[in-house]
């Protein structure tokens, strides 16, 4: 996946790969979405879930909300692509999380855009605290928010009121990627996903992910796309580390690539958020907390080597001190014996 993202960019064919991928597309049906009923539950006419991937909701009279589930079994990711809740909508978005067991949610834009309204606000804020959607009966409580200067983290509490059971999740807001165009700072993108992986929100164990932006496609798959390719990445790696022989024992002869979700998601512990005044070493941060993780094993063996090296040195001044000492015994001996 990464060689042929990486061929599309430097050829410049991404007009191509989308002309292409929306001609195949036009044989897959989206008959539900375009349902009388469901029209107002869609913010663009030309934006709709596929009949064959669509998320449906349980247990209602009407199944259908704009979102599609996308599943990479290479990575072991699963992802649900969704358009900003709609006023009307947002109750369906959120008895959607509680029945997909959802751990984290990602909003890639603005509530409002170039002066329109891209989403609605679906999270309570830090005044009123809780937001109650009495046609799901599910309750939302803020229960902390913390703000930087490109995203925000929050963690929220879901209430199912019919049966009393309460959940907690992550959201994860973007703040500085425009209406058109590519994040104002790719590294900032590329740090804000690392926030989230940090989080432990995209374990495998978890249900998928929920992520959007106003239309459920564009910087949603974008999103989708890096963090599949950087799971992708570390797999591999980590299958070539398994396929170097250990001293001493022969090769197997079909070595089994590890995959703990810890790993995989390139996930550490206790992550802290840096200041917003620290944002270029914020920045550089995560990758290199990626990148210890990930070459762990490397770095046990380097500490190995070092400490052979120190020992081997302590050695060889050891044995040339006594290889002096004998010698300066020879020379006294031969004086006596003169004398």
């Amino acid at each position: 996946m990464e060689k042929e993202f990486e061929d599309v960019d430097s050829e410049g064919h991404w007009q191509k790969l989308f002309s292409e991928i929306r001609n195949e597309s036009q044989e897959f049906a989206y008959k539900v979405a375009k349902y009388p009923e469901n029209r107002n539950r869609n913010r663009y006419r030309d934006v709709s879930p596929f009949d064959h991937s669509r998320v449906m909701l349980e247990n209602t009279e009407n199944d259908y909300i704009n979102a599609s589930l996308v599943v990479v079994e290479e990575a072991q990711r699963s992802y649900i692509l969704t358009q900003g809740p709609l006023r009307n909508t947002c109750g369906h978005f959120w008895l959607m999380i509680w029945q997909q067991r959802t751990k984290a949610v990602i909003m890639l834009n603005r509530v409002i855009e170039k002066g329109s309204e891209k989403c609605a606000q679906y999270w309570p804020t830090t005044e009123e605290r809780e937001m109650a959607f009495r046609d799901t009966c599910i309750l939302v409580t803020l229960l902390s928010e913390d703000t930087k200067s490109y995203y925000t983290t929050r963690i929220l509490e879901l209430q199912n009121v019919t049966t009393g059971e309460k959940r907690q999740l992550y959201h994860f807001h973007y703040t500085t990627w425009p209406d058109f165009g590519v994040p104002e700072s790719p590294a900032s993108f590329l740090n804000f996903l690392f926030r989230v992986r940090e989080s432990r929100a995209l374990e495998v164990d978890h249900g998928p992910a929920v992520v959007h932006c106003s239309a459920g496609i564009g910087r949603s798959g974008t999103f989708s796309l890096v963090d599949t390719c950087l799971v992708l990445n570390q797999w591999r790696e980590l299958s070539k580390e398994d396929q170097r022989p250990l001293s001493g024992s022969p090769p197997s002869a079909q070595p089994q690539a590890r995959f703990p979700p810890e790993q995989c998601n390139g996930i550490q512990q206790g992550g802290q958020v840096e200041e917003e005044g620290d944002y270029r070493q914020d920045s550089e941060a995560p990758s290199q907390s990626l990148l210890e993780e990930k070459d762990g094993s490397t770095t046990h063996k380097r500490r190995r080597e070092d400490g052979s090296s120190k020992s081997d040195t302590a050695m060889t001044s050891s044995t040339t001190k006594a290889r002096s000492s004998d010698s300066e015994k020879k020379r006294k001996r031969t004086k006596s014996s003169d004398s």
